[in-house]
C-alpha cells in the first residue's frame, strides 16, 4: 500500500477526487470550497484589529481552517513519511533548457538553484520569490478568490465570472511560463 501511495495518482483518480469535493460540500454543509479566504479567517481570528475586513462571523467559516490543516498535515507526512527519494522527472529537453539557466538540481519539488534562501537576495530571486508571491495574493484577492475556489467551483456552480477568472489565470499562467519566466531566468 505504501509503494501505491509513494507513486504519483493518475489524472483519472485525483481528477475524479478533486471533482467531488465539490458536491460534498455542498451537500454536506452547503460550502464553498476555496483556499484563499482561509488567510483571511486566520487574520480575523488571530489579529483583534480594528479592521473592518476582518470584522465577521469567522467562526461560522471554522471548517476550512480545519481543511487548511489538513492539507498542511497531509503535506508534512507526504514529505516524511512518503517521499520519493528519486530525482524529480522532467523531459530531458526541459532539463537542457533549464541547465542553459544554470538550474541543474532536480532533486526537490522546486529547483533549489533558484528556490533557496540565498536566493531572495538576488534580483532573479527577488522577482520570482516576492514580487512573484506579491501578484498571485494580489490576483487572488483581484479575482475575488483562487485557482481552485473558480475552477473548481465556481466553474461547476455554472458561474460567469468564475469562467472569465479561470480563463485569465490561464492566459497569464502561459504568459509568464512562455515569454517572462524565460527573461527572468536569464537575469
Amino acid at each position: 500500500m505504501i509503494d501505491f501511495l509513494k507513486q504519483p495518482w493518475p489524472w483519472y483518480v485525483a481528477g475524479p477526487l478533486i471533482g467531488l469535493t465539490v458536491p460534498i460540500l455542498l451537500i454536506i454543509g452547503n460550502k464553498t470550497f476555496g483556499i484563499s479566504s482561509s488567510l483571511r479567517h486566520i487574520c480575523a481570528s488571530c489579529l483583534p484589529a480594528n479592521i473592518s475586513f476582518f470584522k465577521y462571523d469567522w467562526k461560522k467559516e471554522a471548517w476550512n481552517l480545519f481543511f487548511v490543516l489538513g492539507i498542511f498535515l497531509g503535506g508534512f507526512i507526504a514529505v516524511n513519511l512518503l517521499a520519493n527519494e528519486q530525482p524529480v522527472a522532467i523531459n530531458p529537453n526541459l532539463a537542457k533548457e533549464l541547465a542553459g539557466y544554470g538550474i541543474t538540481n532536480f532533486n526537490n519539488l522546486v529547483p533549489q538553484d533558484i528556490f533557496n534562501w540565498s536566493a531572495v537576495f538576488t534580483l532573479k530571486g527577488f522577482l520570482l520569490m516576492v514580487v512573484g508571491g506579491f501578484l498571485v495574493g494580489f490576483g487572488t484577492r483581484y479575482a475575488g478568490g483562487c485557482t481552485s475556489g473558480h475552477a473548481i467551483m465556481g466553474i461547476s456552480n455554472l458561474q460567469w465570472p468564475s469562467l472569465v477568472a479561470t480563463i485569465c489565470f490561464m492566459v497569464g499562467g502561459f504568459i509568464m511560463a512562455n515569454l517572462i519566466l524565460p527573461l527572468i531566468l536569464s537575469l
